[in-house]
């Protein structure tokens, strides 16, 4: 009690503050601090980590380095050795002038394009096959050496073949200057090969030009040829023409129809112009009849216009004359009775002017109309004329546009013919002139060292590839083994605290493990559940916790091992413990502590025992045991019940400490029923055992779950690899500690 008076006392740390005082060498190995229940995401892999990756996988990255760097040693010291000769050439941007007259290939470098097909052209099969002709006799034999000893299968060497995989050509940078290297094991054959490679790329160059000059002369020839034919034909096309179509004087034949097409036009526009007038006096006409109006009324009929017919004169007559006659009517009305002689004399005199007047009126309009359609033919007859010398005018242009063409044919291949009559004599005078595109800078030199095998590179090479792909084999590895081993894992992946370690035990009997806190069998194991217990009650919810629940991922992670001890921690500090098993599929606490297990938790929900009855008391001093009382069919009906319910917080009542061992979360749900009636939870992951997804998974069904979860602690720590992950707290003078305090007093007690 007076431990646990003192464990009182101690003040609760800020919360993420770290797992404790006592507990300090372990915390700074993660390099982490963090508080119960909660995780910080952000953390991620430093330098560290990869470091613990490569030196726990040291001898992965040894192996594969010695296969790969003895692998590149055997390579290099079996190669033979082979020699480079370099000779060298300078390619005129363009050919010498000798005279200034084009020639006939267009050899001018330009561009890097151009550059590029001298190098092309030396890499031809015919640069190749010249100089493969040039190798004779002894040359050839020791061309031709080397490869006999490698040549198992009898096969024909090629030589040209042989020559095409040596061969490089290299342009020198900014500049017009080709190299040519080659490579062999007999270093004189290598350069007398190299200088073949420029002689023939000059001599071809001079063979290609002279030929090519050759051939365009006798082309040009048979141009020339052609194309007298092709003028001489001409020729007698132009004047067939002139003369089928009478074009001698084509000039003045133009002349006499251009004034003809201007008399025309103007006769037709003073048609037209009369055609207009006839027209508008016909029209007016022709309405006047069909509407019935009066004739007189339009000027030109009553004679009133001036320029009328003889028909308007008459007209105006009679119309005077019956005007006249209508007086002298009046007249004779006032003397005489209508029956008069007088009278009727008068009446018949007016009746035959009337009838005279209305036919000069209709004689009138009758020469108006004859005046429209005169006017109208006149303007056919006009146009037609007109229509007809425009036909001949563009008859004779399209004589003339023909008989230009063929003029303008003729020209041109007579000025053809002579261009390339003149063509042919420069080309025939420059094809004996000797020029060259090209000269030989260097030829190569008899090597004197081997290019092949480069021992420094290849070994370097060796090295660093050895080591490259030994890493990345390490970090494959790595990368499948997905096991949870680091502190990394734990809290960042899988999203946990990391509370506590506990160290792999040796071979011992199950009884003995759960109970290897009091018996001291394992010094390291005991100081480390010491450090959990210390880390517990540093928060505030783990310390004033009643109710602690244990499980883990999967089966065999170390839960009921981790429970009995842990209880056992806080039962030698003085608390009042019990520890419940609530796995009710494959109880494991009664054998712990070699308990018989007739009697349980699940008589007590079922009602056939009383909790007093089947409780084993002092199993260790402060320490009793509820076991399952056997396996149950229905367990998660059991869990579910009131009873099961009043039965925990009875033992809260009863008890400091009620720790609760449930089944493992990935593999039935039983823990997720306890856990409400708890007041917190313990993971329990056991080192390089458990995947990362299987624990993440189910530490996210306790942190999703309205109960503090205080952490995770890390069972089965291999201590021969302790080092890689977590060397700041498992060192060896830590363990000649402990080996020390154990040796010291067997009877001494925790103080």
């Amino acid at each position: 009690m007076q431990a646990q008076d003192k464990d009182k006392q101690q003040p609760a740390q800020p919360s993420g503050s770290g797992y404790g005082g006592g507990y300090a060498g372990y915390t700074a190995g993660y390099g982490y601090g963090y508080g119960y229940g909660s995780s910080d995401g952000s953390a991620q892999r430093t330098l560290q980590d990869y470091v613990l990756i490569v030196r726990e996988r040291i001898w992965y990255i040894v192996v594969v380095f010695l296969v790969v760097f003895s692998s590149a040693l055997i390579f290099t010291l079996s190669q033979t050795k082979i020699y480079q000769s370099t000779a060298s050439v300078q390619v005129f941007r363009r050919d010498p002038v000798v005279m200034q007259v084009q020639g006939v290939m267009d050899n001018e470098v330009r561009s890097a394009e151009d550059l590029n097909t001298q190098v092309k052209l030396l890499e031809s099969a015919t640069i190749i096959q010249k100089v493969a002709d040039r190798l004779t006799g002894n040359d050839l034999e020791m061309f031709k050496a080397p490869y006999i000893k490698d040549n198992s299968g009898g096969e024909a060497i090629q030589v040209a073949q042989i020559i095409s995989r040596n061969r490089k050509i290299v342009p020198q940078r900014l500049s017009l200057v080709l190299t040519v290297q080659y490579e062999h094991p007999d270093p004189t054959i290598a350069a007398k090969i190299a200088n073949y490679f420029v002689d023939e790329y000059i001599s071809y160059n001079a063979r290609v030009r002279i030929d090519e000059s050759m051939k365009a002369v006798e082309d040009l020839k048979l141009r020339a040829e052609e194309q007298r034919k092709k003028v001489d034909e001409l020729s007698v096309k132009l004047q067939n023409y002139r003369e089928k179509n009478n074009l001698v004087s084509l000039d003045q034949r133009k002349d006499i129809v251009t004034e003809k097409l201007k008399a025309l036009n103007m006769y037709v526009t003073t048609t037209a112009a009369r055609l207009k007038d006839a027209e508008v006096r016909w029209n007016q006409v022709k309405e006047r009849m069909e509407s019935g109006g009066n004739l007189l009324d339009l000027s030109f009929i009553s004679g009133q216009q001036s320029g009328t017919t003889s028909n308007g004169s008459l007209v105006t007559q009679l119309t005077q004359q019956l005007a006249a006659q209508k007086i002298v009517i009046a007249q004779l009305r006032e003397r005489y009775r209508e029956k008069h002689p007088k009278m009727i004399e008068a009446y018949n005199s007016l009746v035959q002017t009337e009838r005279e007047l209305k036919k000069a009126i209709d004689s009138a309009a009758t020469t108006i109309k004859s005046e429209y359609e005169t006017a109208m033919r006149n303007d056919k007859e006009a146009r037609d004329a007109l229509a007809a010398q425009e036909a001949g005018s563009l008859e004779l242009d399209r004589y003339a546009v023909e008989y230009t063409n063929l003029e303008r044919d003729f020209r041109i291949n007579e000025q053809l013919l002579q261009h390339i009559l003149g063509r042919m004599r420069e080309t025939s005078m420059t094809s004996t002139i000797e020029t060259q595109s090209a000269r030989i800078l260097d030829r190569a030199a008899v090597a004197k060292k081997p290019v092949s095998p480069n021992i420094p590179l290849n070994l370097g090479l060796g090295l660093l590839g050895g080591l490259g792909l030994g890493l990345a084999f390490a970090f494959f590895v790595a990368y499948v083994d997905d096991r949870v081993k680091s502190s990394y894992d734990i809290e960042s992946v899988i999203g946990l605290p990391l509370i506590g370690i506990i160290p792999e035990i040796k071979k011992m009997e199950q009884p003995d493990k759960a109970q290897i806190v009091i018996n001291n069998a394992d010094r390291q194991v005991s100081e480390a559940f010491l450090t959990l217990h210390s880390s517990l009650r540093l928060k505030d919810e783990s310390k004033n916790a009643r109710v602690i629940l244990t499980t883990s991922t999967i089966p065999g992670e170390g839960k009921s091992f981790m429970t009995t001890n842990l209880a056992l921690t806080f039962a030698s500090h003085g608390e009042k413990v019990i520890i419940v098993d609530c796995d009710l599929r494959k109880p494991n606490i009664h054998k712990s502590f070699r308990l018989e297990n007739l009697k349980g938790l699940i008589d007590v929900v079922l009602g056939s025992a009383q909790l007093d009855d089947v409780i084993v008391k002092n199993v260790h001093p402060n320490l009793d045991i509820l076991s399952s009382g056997g396996r149950a069919k229905n367990p998660t009906q059991i869990l579910n019940s009131k009873s099961f319910e009043l039965l925990i917080s009875d033992l809260k009542k009863r008890y400091d400490r009620v720790f609760v061992d449930t089944p493992p979360l990935a593999a039935v749900s039983d823990a997720m029923i306890v856990l409400p009636l708890c007041d917190g939870s313990i993971f329990t992951i056991f080192f390089n055992k458990v995947r990362r997804k299987a624990a993440q998974f189910a530490a996210k069904k306790l942190t999703e779950a309205n109960v503090p979860s205080f952490g995770s602690v890390l069972n089965g720590l291999n201590l021969a690899v302790s080092g890689y992950y977590y060397a700041q707290y498992y060192d060896k003078t830590y363990k000649d500690y402990y080996v020390v305090m154990a040796k010291q007093d067997p009877g001494s007690r925790d103080r």
